[in-house]
């Protein structure tokens, strides 16, 4: 087994069995590819490479990546490696693992950015209705925020995801795990619409399209909630993905349990989801001091 074979094999192993998005792969491929650089021959035993391969060199591989990029993006890349590495010795191609000798850089995680409950709601009304396209960008934005979709989620929507009767959305997340979010009525009504302009839609066919008719990417959408955000009062920048951290943080603040958000937003870990109570954290106490009668209050 050569190293470029193991390379494919593994890009593979990705899409095919963890069912792994190509942003992801592609993410995985460059990190590797940055990591052997341009000098390794990849046409070399993968066996005989890995034997030479020490703890300390990951160690200062990493050192030196982590003086010009975030600390993220180097627990990434060293994620991406130890993966590799992992599958490579599950497939008995290489005798040991060094990846799981490098401990991962400790850092502090940013709190997702996320609009305030009146900032989310001029942004889903920002759309002119009286535009074809407009009554698209309502439905899109009512689905994403109303239902706390990643934008791939959203994007990779079929016509026989929605049940408009029934009130619900079914999607295919991460790990191909599939759940079902309830529609709220200003979604339904936003959906209906867009859905009447373009008159019949067969179930397989992509619930999100552009002007020509073709599948709605997640750069277009991006270029969508850029556009809206550009036209309300209170413009603030947020990501797309920034709707469904809006839309956690939301109905946290709301009360809802935290396991019915983990559920609605798919997440597979609970710790994933806990972080919202640390966002909503300032806002809490925002909300306490405005409200307590005993809050601040001198003798």
């Amino acid at each position: 087994m050569t190293l470029q074979h193991a390379l494919d094999a593994y890009l593979s192993y990705l899409r095919v069995q963890r069912h792994s998005s190509e942003h992801t792969i592609r993410a995985y491929a460059l990190d590797l590819g940055h990591w052997l650089g341009a000098g390794v021959d990849r046409t070399q035993n993968l066996g005989l490479w890995a034997r030479g391969l020490q703890p300390s060199d990951l160690r200062s591989y990493l050192s030196k990546w982590v003086e010009q990029h975030e600390k993220s993006s180097v627990c990434r890349r060293l994620s991406a490696i130890r993966s590799f590495l992992r599958y490579s010795r599950s497939q008995g191609w290489i005798d040991r693992d060094v990846g799981q000798l490098v401990p991962t850089p400790r850092f502090q995680k940013k709190l997702p950015r996320y609009l305030k409950i009146d900032e989310a709601k001029e942004l889903v009304e920002a759309p002119d209705l009286t535009q074809v396209l407009g009554r698209r960008d309502r439905a899109l934005l009512e689905l994403i925020y109303g239902c706390g979709l990643r934008v791939s989620e959203a994007v990779g929507l079929n016509r026989e995801g929605v049940d408009l009767i029934g009130g619900w959305v079914r999607v295919v997340g991460k790990g191909d795990r599939e759940r079902r979010i309830p529609l709220g009525d200003a979604a339904k009504v936003a959906l209906t619409s867009m859905l009447e302009d373009r008159g019949g839609v067969a179930a397989a066919d992509a619930l999100f399209t552009n002007f020509k008719g073709s599948r709605l990417s997640s750069r277009s959408v991006a270029r969508i909630i850029v556009k809206h955000l550009l036209r309300i009062a209170s413009s603030k920048s947020v990501s797309p993905h920034g709707l469904r951290h809006s839309f956690a943080t939301h109905l946290l603040a709301r009360g809802a349990d935290l396991r019915v958000i983990q559920e609605m937003l798919g997440h597979a870990q609970l710790s994933t989801t806990q972080r919202y109570t640390h966002v909503d954290l300032p806002a809490l106490m925002k909300e306490y001091s405005a409200s307590h009668p005993l809050f601040g209050k001198k003798d």
